[in-house]
């Protein structure tokens, strides 16, 4: 049996930030992964890693205590980044997906663990040319862990729909609000879990597909979310990246304030979770975003997706409330009415086309809150 869980502090946050790194007149992929990583100051080298491809870089905090703590290193490591480019000429910029880049035109990261996901992917592996947010809220037991993914999973959909940024691929408008969840289920074991019922269930099942050889570690299992077993943590996967760094805060709020619900009101009653209604649900969020009805897994009845926005905002309005972040409620709203950032490229695609958009990509990060 495999138990590698280290226990930690509930409640805590880590961050993973993934950025294409650009050309800054083109807005281009460029593949320059190593020589940023050689660049990075020695004491802060821990807190970047690659990713499967060259021309993708990760971010990822330190255990913050607090939301404001997390964004604080988000912003550190975004400008670190930014005055790194000003000499080895990149910039970073921020989407779900690139719009315009060719898979055939990628370069993979050579070490021992993107080397088997190349192996095992083949030519679908040159197709990840995907971008999201990871979030990880500290919990104190693996059971807890568990129990509390089972319960979040209701909760999928509404997230991915207020992060949805990823219109475009390989140069076509998809149709999609998120073509970076497309993208990526085309990776095995990227789906919503089903309920696990315990810990040695989970456990059993690490065990099985090492054996199998479907996995060689635990953490190739890339659920949208997940009990992540090393760190002591729920992991939330499902979230396209975002430029602003208000929406990376009202997310991870949110996603804190879930676990916090659920672990401090014992909601743990999601065995009889429909997972039909769950997948509807996440393919509708990346299909047609705010702009959809789907079936709340738990009493089964047919809501807008911004209805069950605000019932997850009423769910855990006092986990807010205890964290001091009740304001973040102003920013939920505001993309209810005004949309995500998938609609605000869109609106740059049209006026601008893709010469326009990438420029765009680069231009709007934001750098501060």
């Amino acid at each position: 049996m495999i138990n590698e869980f280290e226990n930690n502090d509930n409640y805590t946050i880590g961050v993973e930030e993934e950025y294409m790194i650009c050309d800054p007149l083109t807005g281009e992929l460029v593949h320059k992964a190593e020589q940023i990583m050689s660049n990075i100051p020695d004491d802060l080298v821990n807190r970047f890693s690659y990713e499967l491809i060259l021309s993708e870089i990760e971010s990822n905090t330190n255990i913050c205590k607090d939301v404001d703590e997390a964004i604080s290193e988000m912003i550190k490591y975004r400008n670190l980044l930014k005055n790194i480019g000003e000499n080895l000429n990149y910039k970073i910029a921020i989407n779900g997906t690139h719009p315009t880049a060719l898979p055939k035109d990628q370069k993979f990261v050579n070490n021992d663990s993107y080397s088997w996901v190349k192996n095992q992917l083949q030519y679908y592996a040159t197709r990840n040319i995907t971008f999201s947010t990871h979030v990880h809220i500290g919990v104190n037991s693996p059971e807890n862990a568990i129990s509390i993914t089972n319960t979040a999973r209701r909760w999928i959909a509404p997230l991915l729909s207020l992060s949805v940024n990823s219109p475009f691929f390989e140069g076509v408008l998809t149709g999609m609000k998120s073509s970076r969840t497309f993208q990526f289920s085309t990776f095995p074991r990227t789906n919503i879990p089903s309920y696990i019922s315990n810990v040695e269930e989970y456990y059993s099942l690490i065990d099985k597909y090492i054996k199998s050889k479907s996995i060689n570690k635990a953490r190739q299992i890339w659920w949208k979310i997940r009990p992540h077993i090393e760190y002591g943590t729920v992991e939330f996967r499902m979230c396209d990246a975002q430029r602003s760094i208000k929406k990376n805060k009202a997310i991870i709020s949110l996603m804190q304030a879930l676990v916090h619900t659920i672990n401090e009101n014992n909601d743990f009653n999601s065995s009889n979770y429909n997972d039909e209604y769950l997948n509807d649900a996440l393919w509708k969020a990346a299909r047609k975003g705010l702009d959809c009805k789907i079936i709340d897994p738990l009493d089964e009845n047919i809501y807008t997706m911004r209805d069950m926005i605000n019932k997850m905002i009423d769910y855990l309005y006092k986990s807010l409330d205890h964290f001091n972040n009740v304001d973040i409620i102003n920013t939920v709203q505001d993309i209810l009415k005004n949309g995500t950032e998938h609609d605000e490229q869109m609106i740059v695609y049209k006026e601008k086309g893709f010469d326009g958009l990438k420029k765009y990509l680069i231009d709007d990060v934001d750098y501060y809150l």
